[in-house]
């Protein structure tokens, strides 16, 4: 085949153990989530000479490849916040496409929650005081703040309330209590979300993520290895990736996100429009990130993503997300894990129907990484 003409798909995908797991370290939940992924595609360890990886360690992904047996001629270490695994998907998809891979293993492991519980490592407020952020750090302008203020500008511009933020993670949670996988289950309302202690005007705590431990791995291959693995395939169809800001002064407008870029250019290179789209898989550390990543999808106008949201049109989170499923630490490769489930229709009582009752056919993930600083988007396909 000519380089740069050989389709991609999503041959093996799988999540390690999640939630409270308080007896393993990051590598352990790597290799965990690496070996049930090819066993999923059915492919030998042999066959993978790409490594993803980022989050562990000072030489990621240099010592994930040594606990896990690889030897990779291609990797990868982009590290943006929670659109790491889309973005690094889009990077492993072209070089794949290239010819420079052949079957690239994205992986990752975090023991976020134990850690902080074993006081290996405490909450942090801030990702540190030295750079752009020395101008914004001192003022205890922490992480959550900055996400509530991005939330608070679009109720203002656009009428948004907090009941349909609320919304979001009361929608979440149903997903969650279907899902077996989940570390929350139990329902909860919108008085639930709206009565909970306040941690940052205007998120309580039911807005904001949970904490867990977890890992999840995703393994991509060339159209040619598909006849062998033990799975359907799920097509890469178009990948977007976007750089918005770091210091909140320099991001132009706090209703727009940077999925504006990331999803327009994905669903261009996809050919496909988001009304097509059967589910969506979306960062959700707050309720406001799903949101307002819906509109800029283009799934709805700007300003209506709260009517959206209520109108329940579009599955969204569909494992209960990282408000209610799991969430330690950089989420995005879970997002990836659980589109591929519901287009090969693994998922159970929780199985996304499409317009004709069939099993769904196009799904997007689209991750965001630290206060909408970066996005990268992802269309997948089956048949």
């Amino acid at each position: 085949m000519t380089a740069g003409t050989r389709k991609v798909a999503v041959v093996g995908v799988s999540l390690s153990d999640c939630g409270r797991v308080d007896d393993a370290t990051p590598y352990t939940l790597h290799a965990q989530a690496a070996r049930r992924a090819l066993a999923d595609a059915g492919l030998d360890r042999s066959l993978v000479d790409g490594l993803a990886s980022a989050g562990t360690g000072v030489l990621a992904p240099v010592e994930v490849a040594e606990y896990l047996g690889l030897r990779p001629t291609w990797t990868d270490s982009t590290s943006v916040g929670g659109s790491t695994w889309e973005v690094m998907a889009a990077h492993a998809t072209d070089a794949i496409a290239a010819g420079h891979a052949n079957a690239v293993l994205l992986v990752y492991g975090s023991t976020a929650r134990a850690d902080i519980k074993a006081g290996r490592r405490t909450g942090n407020l801030s990702f540190g005081a030295r750079g752009p952020l020395q101008f914004e750090v001192p003022y205890g302008h922490t992480l959550i703040a900055k996400y509530a203020m991005a939330a608070r500008r679009h109720m203002i511009e656009h009428g948004t309330t907090i009941e349909q933020l609320a919304e979001v993670a009361v929608q979440a949670r149903a997903n969650a209590a279907l899902n077996p996988e989940a570390m929350f289950r139990t329902p909860i309302t919108v008085d639930d979300v709206m009565s909970g202690p306040m941690i940052a005007d205007p998120f309580t705590k039911l807005h904001c993520c949970i904490r867990s431990d977890g890992g999840a791995a995703v393994l991509l291959a060339a159209e040619e290895y598909v006849p062998d693995c033990r799975t359907a395939p799920v097509w890469v169809l178009g990948t977007g990736e976007h750089l918005s800001h770091a210091t909140m002064s320099e991001w132009p407008d706090f209703t727009v996100s940077p999925a504006a870029v990331s999803g327009r250019l994905a669903f261009e290179r996809a050919g496909v429009r988001p009304e097509e789209i059967d589910l969506a898989e979306i960062y959700d550390a707050f309720t406001y990130m799903t949101l307002v990543t819906l509109e800029d999808l283009g799934f709805c106008k700007k300003g209506e993503g709260g009517a959206f949201v209520q109108s329940r049109t579009l599955p969204v989170n569909t494992d209960g997300g990282g408000l209610s499923a799991q969430h330690p630490g950089m989420r995005g490769l879970f997002l990836l894990v659980e589109a591929v489930r519901q287009l090969r229709g693994e998922t159970g009582a929780r199985q996304v129907r499409a317009r004709d009752g069939g099993l769904p056919r196009l799904a997007v993930a689209s991750g965001t990484g630290g206060w909408f600083c970066s996005s990268g988007t992802v269309i997948l396909g089956r048949g």
